[in-house]
C-alpha cells in the first residue's frame, strides 16, 4: 500500500506524492518534477536548511524515541521542562498498541539536509480525537512543533493543516488545542489561520486536577 507525502519544494509549490516500497530518491525526483517540473535539489549543500522538499507522514513505533527528543525541546522552549514525565517507553505503549491514546505526524527532511546533531525528524504533531457536548466530533491537537532552524519554511503550517484534514475526514467539526499567553509568534500564527481565542471570546480556562489532588478526588 503506498504511503502519501506532503512535498514542498524550493519553488513553494505544494501537492501530494504516493510512495511506493521500491521507490528511490531519482523515481521520486522524476515523478516530484511531472507535477511541478522543478525536481528538488536533494544533494545540494546551501545555508538555507530548506532549499528542498520535507515531507510529512503518520508516525510509527521506531519515532517515538525522536517524538520524546522533541517534546522535552518544546517543553524547554516553553521553560516548563520539570514537568515533562512522559517517556520513549511511555510513548511506545500508549500511541501503537491496539488501542492506541493519540497519534502523530512526523516531519522530516533528506538525508542531506540533516541537523548537526544527525536528525532528519524536524516536527511533530501530536492529536487525538474528543467529543463536544454541544458540537459532537471534535479533535485536540496536543503538540505542534518545529525545531527553531526549520520554523518559517511552512512546515508548522503543513502539520496543522494536515491535522485539519483528519479532522474533516473523521467528521470533527472542531480542532482545539492550547498556546501559553506569553507566546505571541504562537498566537499570532494560530489567529492568521483562523483560530480564536476561545478564552478571551468565550471566557474558558484550561482546568486541571493531578497528583495528590486527583487521587484524593478519586476516593471521595
Amino acid at each position: 500500500m503506498p504511503l502519501t507525502l506532503t512535498v514542498i519544494t524550493a519553488n513553494g509549490s505544494k501537492f501530494e506524492v504516493e510512495v511506493e516500497c521500491d521507490d528511490t530518491v531519482e523515481s521520486l525526483k522524476l515523478r516530484i518534477k511531472e507535477k511541478d517540473g522543478t525536481p528538488p535539489d536533494w544533494n545540494k549543500t546551501s545555508s538555507n536548511p530548506l532549499d528542498m522538499a520535507f515531507s510529512l507522514r503518520t508516525a510509527n513505533l521506531d519515532d517515538c524515541k525522536d517524538i520524546a527528543r522533541m517534546i522535552l525541546e518544546l517543553a524547554e522552549y516553553e521553560n516548563l521542562a520539570e514537568h515533562v514525565k512522559v517517556t520513549q517507553k511511555d510513548l511506545e505503549q500508549d500511541g501503537f498498541s491496539n488501542n492506541p491514546l493519540f497519534h502523530g505526524i512526523i516531519a522530516e527532511v533528506p538525508e542531506q539536509h540533516k541537523t548537526k546533531e544527525g536528525h532528519t525528524k524536524i516536527g511533530y504533531a501530536l492529536y487525538f480525537y474528543s467529543y463536544s457536548s454541544w458540537s459532537g466530533r471534535a479533535i485536540y491537537m496536543e503538540d505542534l512543533y518545529v525545531m527553531p532552524e526549520f520554523r518559517g519554511k511552512g512546515v508548522g503550517k503543513a502539520l496543522m493543516s494536515k491535522v485539519a484534514q483528519l479532522a474533516l475526514a473523521a467528521g470533527c467539526h472542531q480542532l482545539n488545542f492550547t498556546v501559553l499567553d506569553w507566546n505571541k509568534p504562537s498566537m499570532d500564527f494560530y489567529l492568521s489561520q483562523g483560530c480564536f481565542d476561545a478564552t478571551a471570546t468565550m471566557g474558558y480556562h484550561c482546568m486541571r486536577c493531578e497528583g495528590e489532588a486527583l487521587e484524593h478526588l478519586a476516593q471521595l
